[in-house]
């Protein structure tokens, strides 16, 4: 495997101040229970008084474009509509996490008119899905159609698709990619998330001197399928059904400057074809100038701006890929004529356990959120909630803690 150097893409400039996005916790309840989820399922609704509290936090403390609504899945929640609200009346764009099994036309409706701004589906073969239990990722493209079509038809509401990515699944990228690229239309952004557990195995976790037991955790798994997937691996694969797929923006981790937390691509095409991709210097061009504008860095886009993918050729003369892709895409004189989408492909490599202890999170954190007042990760909320504060790791039998 090539891999890849993280100095030939952009290092987005998110950090725990000034971010693109932020992440809002008003429910740990769930209608599905998903292999690689690192929540807890409760039935257990925080009110909307706590929730505007939070909301608060957020805006005290951090710059943030949009605000994802997450969980357990938000569309449980009695009052989504109000906390839809909230977010908007804020000047965010709230953002629903879901897998999208509540979600109705009339709810969709409601939603709109309070000011949703987008949806992140969740949706990947392991979630017990009813009517797709026995479903492959390649199947399942027909739902994801669905709801892509769904949001369409309201009009306007960006659409993204999330997908736990798992050893056995990982043959299964490059189609879903293709089907992304057949529906850029109506698909905006479409991420790969990789697996991720707890290997008891290769580490030890404490709280201070206090060795923990890991088992009380609903990440912690014993696995035999891998838990240390790559971004590298996901773009080789990539490749193998687009050669010219090539990222151009990268987080990198808190513990490691060359890895890839945060793996951004972005694409410029027509339903079925991908005339090329945006380079570092477009995605420099775009997060900074929309910082400098609006004062926060860019996170989602609504379908009536990612459409008009044609005013990206006007960063030709400052991007080599942008060129590229000008170049191919008026190559046919009548393509002026058409919409260019533009596409985003997301990889997200989650917490990475380095060989002496170290855990490799992502650096400036999107998906920061809030508890007792403070900003935390989101995905290893359950150790907060469990023991008051982050466990740490170390390798198997290491001498201070024997």
């Amino acid at each position: 495997m090539t891999k890849l150097n993280h100095l030939d893409y952009y290092r987005l400039p998110w950090n725990l101040a000034d971010n693109s996005i932020s992440w809002l916790e008003p429910t740990a309840k769930c209608n599905l229970a998903c292999d690689g989820c690192y929540r807890q399922n409760e039935n257990s609704h925080k009110s909307i008084e706590v929730i505007r509290e939070e909301l608060d936090v957020f805006t005290r403390l951090r710059k943030v474009d949009g605000v994802s609504i997450a969980g357990g899945d938000p569309l449980t929640h009695p009052d989504v509509v109000e906390i839809v609200r909230e977010v908007k009346k804020r000047n965010l764009k709230p953002i629903l996490n879901t897998n999208g099994l509540a979600l109705t036309k009339e709810l969709l409706a409601e939603l709109k008119k309070a000011g949703v701004y987008g949806f992140t589906f969740h949706i990947d073969s392991k979630q017990g899905r009813p009517g797709w239990k026995n479903a492959n990722e390649i199947e399942l493209n027909e739902l994801r159609y669905k709801y892509a079509r769904m949001l369409a038809d309201a009009g306007n509401i960006s659409c993204a698709f999330n997908s736990t990515v798992y050893e056995d699944t990982m043959k299964y990228v490059p189609d879903m990619a293709k089907w992304a690229e057949k529906n850029i239309d109506i698909v905006q952004v479409m991420v790969f998330i990789l697996y991720r557990a707890v290997n008891n195995n290769l580490m030890d976790f404490y709280i201070g001197p206090q060795k923990i037991d890991m088992d009380e955790l609903v990440y912690n798994e014993e696995v035999e399928e891998r838990t240390d997937i790559k971004a590298d691996e996901i773009v080789e694969l990539l490749r193998t059904v687009d050669p010219e797929f090539d990222p151009c923006a990268y987080l990198n981790g808190s513990e490691k400057p060359d890895s890839f937390k945060w793996l951004l691509t972005g694409r410029l095409g027509v339903k079925g074809k991908v005339y090329g991709y945006m380079g570092k210097k477009a995605m420099e061009i775009i997060q900074a100038g929309h910082h400098m504008l609006f004062d926060r860095y860019l996170a989602y886009s609504e379908p009536k701006l990612t459409k008009k993918g044609k005013s990206m050729l006007l960063l030709s003369p400052f991007d080599k890929r942008i060129r590229k892709t000008a170049k191919n895409f008026l190559k046919n004189p009548l393509n002026i004529f058409k919409h260019l989408h533009y596409q985003s492909v997301m990889i997200i490599q989650p917490v990475d356990f380095l060989e002496d202890g170290r855990q490799n999170m992502c650096d400036g954190c999107p998906d920061i959120t809030v508890w007792n007042g403070k900003l935390v990760w989101s995905c290893r909320m359950e150790e907060l909630l469990k023991y008051g504060h982050n466990v740490r790791s170390y390798p198997k039998g290491f001498a201070g803690h024997n």
